[in-house]
């Protein structure tokens, strides 16, 4: 049986879910004869919530301290040090790296086959930049969404039929 992951996260939550197999439905118990119409749509199980609160706080109450002060290189003069990385994106990028780390721990244990990535655009292109090859190699689709704050059958809903075979449920 493959092992799909969909994976939903944002610079502050990431959820790990994977597609129920559809319970089929017997016409007559003596016979068993199924089709594509009788069986129920896919639906999503999370396996796995990560979460990082630091992602949520304000730039000033991540970074509280003052910038530090340097000397010009010619003269005596003082100035503030600018930051390279605005605090909040440095904080999405300790949270894409944290998501890589667990997708690439569960690529090595075998938990996953198969990946299909739903992130905030940012969040996505950060995800991106920590996922190794071999990790990427078992991306199948990615879409540019922040659905984090939505129920399972309503991320299930926003994405293609063709990805799990049968069509969403309507709610």
């Amino acid at each position: 049986m493959a092992k799909n992951w969909v994976v939903v996260a944002n610079n502050t939550e990431a959820k790990i879910f994977t597609p129920a197999p559809p319970a089929r439905r017997l016409r007559d118990p003596e016979e068993i004869q199924y089709s594509a119409e009788e069986l129920p749509p896919s639906q999503l199980v999370e396996l796995e919530a990560l979460e990082h609160p630091a992602g949520r706080l304000k730039p000033q109450s991540i970074d509280a301290d003052r910038p530090g002060r340097s000397f010009e290189t010619a003269g005596k003069k003082r100035h503030a040090m600018s930051r390279e990385v605005d605090p909040k994106k440095q904080q999405a990028i300790a949270f894409a790296k944290q998501v890589a780390e667990r997708l690439e721990s569960a690529r090595l244990q075998g938990e996953v086959d198969r990946l299909i990535l739903v992130a905030a655009p940012e969040f996505l292109g950060l995800l991106r930049d920590h996922l190794k090859a071999e990790l990427q190699r078992l991306i199948e689709e990615e879409f540019s969404l922040d659905l984090v704050q939505m129920k399972p059958h309503e991320i299930r809903a926003h994405l293609p039929e063709t990805l799990f075979g049968v069509p969403a449920t309507k709610y």
